[in-house]
């Protein structure tokens, strides 16, 4: 009977080490995650560092933060559904997927807009994009270029330059977006838009 409380005295050992690789891999700050978590950054620390005792309290909110099932941050062995149930929603007349749900510099979303979107009215903001185009034809203005690109094309570029983005053929178009806060020059991977004259 003493090997059980030895198991759950190493299982609770691994958690720290675990809930750190995973915080570090995903690329969130202890402060990023005492925010999602409403668990001060100290005890955090401390259960990264194994000085706290986790507790369901504490590993919950964590789970959820991370979007993981509590079974990972403590070892369980994998078992159940693998699918990711992704919940769309509406922002004007896009439809947004977000493809990662844990806090975090990097953001990955499909965006589906549909045809017609009126004017470009470029916008600027922090971060940089990288754009890869499903189905459809994607505009995308950036400065002083008016691009389109097809199925199978990609553009990225600092967000800091005026962009606008919306569909350029008839129907809609379908595009997966990595959101990163970091700037970097655009590489274009598409030809010109044809100017009408």
């Amino acid at each position: 009977m003493e090997q059980q409380p030895s198991k759950i005295a190493d299982v609770l050992a691994d958690v720290g080490p675990r809930l750190k690789r995973l915080r570090t891999r995903r690329g969130v700050t202890l402060t990023a995650l005492a925010e999602a978590t409403g668990i001060s950054k100290s005890t955090l620390s401390r259960l990264e560092s194994g000085q706290r005792r986790p507790s369901l309290e504490l590993l919950l909110p964590i789970a959820q933060a991370h979007q993981v099932p509590l079974d990972e941050l403590v070892g369980a062995p994998e078992v159940g559904d693998p699918r990711v149930r992704l919940a769309p929603r509406r922002a004007g007349d896009k439809v947004i997927v977000p493809l990662t749900r844990q806090p975090g510099p990097l953001q990955a979303l499909k965006v589906v807009i549909p045809a017609d979107r009126g004017e470009p009215e470029p916008r600027v903001h922090e971060g940089y994009e990288w754009m890869y185009v499903l189905a459809g034809r994607l505009r995308l203005v950036l400065g002083e270029h008016d691009l389109v690109l097809g199925p199978g094309e990609a553009a990225e570029f600092d967000t800091r330059v005026p962009h606008w983005f919306g569909s350029a053929g008839d129907g809609p178009v379908e595009f997966l977006s990595l959101l990163g806060r970091q700037g970097e020059r655009m590489h274009f991977r598409a030809r010109p838009r044809p100017r009408e004259i």
